[in-house]
């Protein structure tokens, strides 16, 4: 197979755009700003969306399902969450279709809605003018709710995974009685975003709280993971929030609590979207193509035959069936690569570019001497294992990929870490070798907006537990009790 990819040093945005195209993961649609998501790309999220769902069922949550259009009135209830998403919202305003006199059809003007629908951008509005039914008594929380669905919030400037008009995620939204409880809760969600990051996808992530330039729409904190990728720009991986009481009394919603005097619920939302497979490709993959960790590849194992008669074929087929039923019986997910159609290096290419952690390949002369040629993805090592040994072998591989991989991007974003004491260090930094960087800063919107309007770099989170140490803002010179994480982002 011949080179697919632009140059990841060279012109790494194309080098992500190649990528996707090329791994089949997904594509642009006939509808502007929106995506395909193709099967081999749709199996990574549907790996991911398992994991997850498992880990919201063990802290307690529960699934459920809310409409896709939201009335207009419903946005105006909460001022700065309509401000907020004023702009992305996608509009429904008539309900019929009819034949047009010049041909075609057209958009029946009798068929007008009496009130606007926007396109669910986010579910606030929705859930809580639902929950308003479902709250009565402190016997009724807390409620532990989460959806899977897909949004639209209306882009300009797209990029498949990153930034679509429509995209796919989940979206948590818990009531809680009290101020403590409902602070719990998202600091919780937040950690189990950062868990699943970690242990699953393998990138490394720093948690903490957003700014208020740069919190969610009608919060009162913004919990957030962020990472770093191969280009030094971070990633924004998901984010939880504390929405106070907020939209409880933008709909009203109030309980009884043990003293028999009612007041307003506490709530939570947090969420995370096919962003996430954006973070997955741009963390790990490299010139030859993707690197999945074998905890989310839709096959840890593809299996290539390599024989010049059907006779050697058949002889080979009966071995990698055993194979097949071994890796069954050991939980390990496998392709066996059969096809006639093209050669053995065609297929090394095709699963190299695809991502699968191990490749193994068989031919005649492994056939006779009773072993495989297991070539790993992440570091390209090749090296022959005896049948005996096989099992024992991937498994370890399965273990030691997933830890080399997370491994691999921590030390990345060690060497890619700064501390900056000058604006001018600072602006080095950016234009030379950008990554996260440590500064002083005096707490302002308005130092945080000049800052991101010079540099195009912006407060990416509040650390969690920040070190205290006086200093100076870099851009003002006010005083600073401790240093925050500024980056470019996507």
């Amino acid at each position: 197979m011949a080179k697919v990819l632009t140059d990841r040093e060279e012109n790494y945005s194309q080098w992500y755009n190649d990528l996707v195209l090329k791994a089949d993961l997904a594509e642009n649609s006939a509808v502007r700003g929106c995506m395909v998501i193709k099967p081999y790309g749709y199996s990574i999220w549907e790996k991911m969306q398992a994991v997850l769902d498992g880990m919201f069922k063990e802290t307690g949550h529960v699934n459920a399902y809310f409409p896709l259009f939201i009335p207009k009135s419903f946005f105006s209830k909460e001022a700065s969450h309509v401000e907020g998403f004023a702009k992305e919202c996608a509009v429904v305003t008539h309900y019929r279709l009819r034949n047009s006199e010049k041909g075609g059809i057209e958009v029946d003007p009798d068929a007008k809605l009496e009130e606007e629908l926007i396109v669910r951008p986010t579910s606030e509005t929705i859930i809580w003018n639902t929950y308003r039914n479902w709250i009565k008594s402190y016997r009724d929380l807390p409620l532990l709710v989460n959806q899977w669905a897909n949004v639209v919030r209306w882009e300009m400037r797209t990029r498949l995974f990153l930034r679509t008009a429509e995209f796919l995620w989940q979206e948590g939204h818990t009531a809680h009685s009290s101020k403590q409880e409902a602070l719990e809760e998202a600091e919780k969600m937040i950690n189990v975003y950062a868990s699943f990051a970690q242990e699953y996808l393998g990138i490394p992530v720093l948690i903490g709280t957003k700014s208020e330039n740069e919190r969610f729409a009608g919060a009162e904190e913004t919990y957030c993971i962020e990472a770093l990728m191969q280009d030094g720009k971070a990633l924004q991986c998901g984010t939880s929030h504390f929405l106070a009481q907020n939209f409880a009394k933008a709909f009203d919603v109030k309980f009884l609590n043990k003293e028999n005097k009612e007041e307003y619920v506490w709530a939570t939302s947090w969420g995370v979207s096919t962003r996430l497979m954006g973070a997955l490709i741009m963390a790990h993959s490299d010139n030859n193509g993707l690197v999945l960790p074998p905890k989310l590849a839709p096959f840890q194992v593809v299996i290539v035959p390599i024989y010049k008669t059907e006779e050697e074929f058949d002889k080979i087929s009966v071995r990698v069936n055993e194979l097949c039923n071994r890796l069954k019986e050991n939980s390990i997910s496998y392709k066996f690569d059969n096809r006639d159609s093209q050669r053995p290096g065609f297929k090394f290419a095709e699963w190299e570019l695809k991502g699968v952690p191990v490749r193994i390949a068989i031919g005649p002369k492994d056939y006779d001497n009773n072993t495989w040629e297991v070539a790993r993805r992440d570091t390209l090592e090749k090296e022959i294992v005896s049948d005996e040994n096989l099992i024992s072998k991937l498994v370890f591989l399965m273990d030691d990929i997933q830890k080399n991989i997370f491994r691999k991007a921590a030390d990345f974003r060690e060497s890619r870490t700064y501390t900056a004491d000058t604006y001018e260090d600072f602006k080095d930094i950016l234009n030379t070798k950008p990554g996260f960087i440590l500064a002083h800063w005096d707490g302002t919107k308005e130092t945080e907006e000049k800052i991101k309007e010079e540099t195009k770099a912006t407060i990416r989170l509040i650390p969690q537990n920040p070190v205290l140490e006086a200093g100076k803002c870099i851009y003002t010179g006010k005083p600073s009790k401790y240093r925050v994480i500024f980056a470019k982002s996507y």
